[in-house]
């Protein structure tokens, strides 16, 4: 995205990608990913599945919030797709630049430049000089970090219900952790948050297990669950890094600088905003000034306010949903409740779900 977006702008980019490979796991788009892709040519002509209305509630408990797209002037709240239909978007996009193909093994930052060291898959290594490295590689690197481990996995999978979707999303907090169910072509994709030794239990149990587990889970809303595909699982953490401060010259974006929870569905949201913004900063900067420990203080400065809140709000609604004792699942559903009676809150929180914290389309 931070490639496409720098187009025609006058600087010199090279992108280094082990691979293409991205993924088939359904992800939720925002409605302002939307523009965001739109803008730079990458949103396809049919639109991927939409996601009209969202429905939160909690297991054993009242209260529950509509958020509906019609509420807002929307077409859709967000959409859902694969991550490899994303990058498809992205490297057909018209003018795309070309990648190199390999990884970057070492850098050394100057004065006024970094050296980047690139192993090819080709098994040749390629030095390049720059002004500005941009680490966009999900949190591999090894940088420090600092963070927390919720002690849960997500299974992801697709599941088959006895009703259609209606282009409702659902989520659903559950004592150990979050299930959500987006609408994806003609069957949900499900990310059900949980301890890794129920995690462990589910992707273990029998299909037939599974979904009578997930149904109990779940609820009755959508009657019987009839299917689900093969099961994925991977550890949840909250793993941030200051997005300057690792080396002059460089910069990290997206999920090499914040990993979420996947709860609310905003880490590759997130990702694509910093991308845009970092996209607008190098066009708006002298060349010389790139990298420039003024132009990395600007650039922590425009992203400050959006990753806090998106950390703060992924991890917030995970510890609220995670406390137990008397009296506190009745708060949390009169919580819901009030909510969904308060238009302007409810359309605070979509506003910034839908666009982030600065609210930007």
């Amino acid at each position: 995205m931070l490639a496409l977006a720098l187009r025609g702008c006058g600087v010199s980019v090279t992108q280094v990608r082990a691979g293409h490979a991205g993924g088939d796991r359904p992800i939720a788009l925002s409605h302002g990913s939307r523009l965001l892709l739109e803008r730079e040519g990458a949103w396809p002509a049919a639109s991927p599945t939409a996601i009209s209305e969202i429905h939160v509630s909690q297991q054993g408990g009242f209260g529950r919030t509509l958020i509906r797209a019609g509420d807002y002037g929307l077409p859709a709240l967000g959409y859902v797709a694969t991550y490899s239909t994303i990058l498809s978007w992205l490297s057909t996009a018209q003018g795309a630049p070309p990648g190199i193909d390999g990884r970057v093994i070492a850098w050394s930052a100057g004065p006024d430049y970094i050296d980047v060291r690139i192993a090819q898959s080709a098994g040749e290594e390629l030095r390049e000089r720059a002004r500005l490295l941009v680490i966009a590689d999900g949190g591999h690197a090894g940088l420090a970090e600092n963070g927390r481990d919720y002690g849960q996995r997500a299974i992801v999978a697709d599941v088959q219900s006895e009703r259609p979707h209606r282009n409702i999303a659902w989520e659903r907090f559950t004592p150990g952790g979050p299930l959500a169910l987006l609408p994806y072509q003609n069957r949900y994709a499900l990310v059900w948050s949980a301890s890794t030794d129920t995690a462990l239990s589910l992707l273990a149990a029998p299909d037939a297990e599974f979904l009578q587990r997930l149904g109990t889970a779940f609820g009755r809303r959508l009657g019987r669950f009839l299917y689900v595909s093969e099961r994925a699982s991977f550890p949840l953490v909250l793993r941030r890094r200051h997005p300057t401060t690792h080396a002059a010259h460089t910069v990290l974006i997206g999920n090499a600088a914040q990993t979420l929870h996947p709860v609310a569905g905003q880490g590759l949201n997130l990702g694509l905003r910093d991308a845009c913004e970092l996209a607008g900063l190098i066009a708006s900067t002298h060349p010389p000034e790139l990298g420039s420990a003024k132009f990395l203080q600007r650039y922590a400065a425009l992203r400050r306010v959006d990753r806090g809140a998106g950390i703060r709000f992924t991890d917030a609604l995970v510890r609220l949903f995670s406390i137990t004792g008397p009296g506190i699942s009745a708060a949390r559903g009169l919580g819901l409740a009030l909510l969904d009676l308060a238009p302007p809150a409810r359309g605070f929180l979509a506003r910034r779900m839908i666009y982030g914290a600065r609210a930007l389309p």
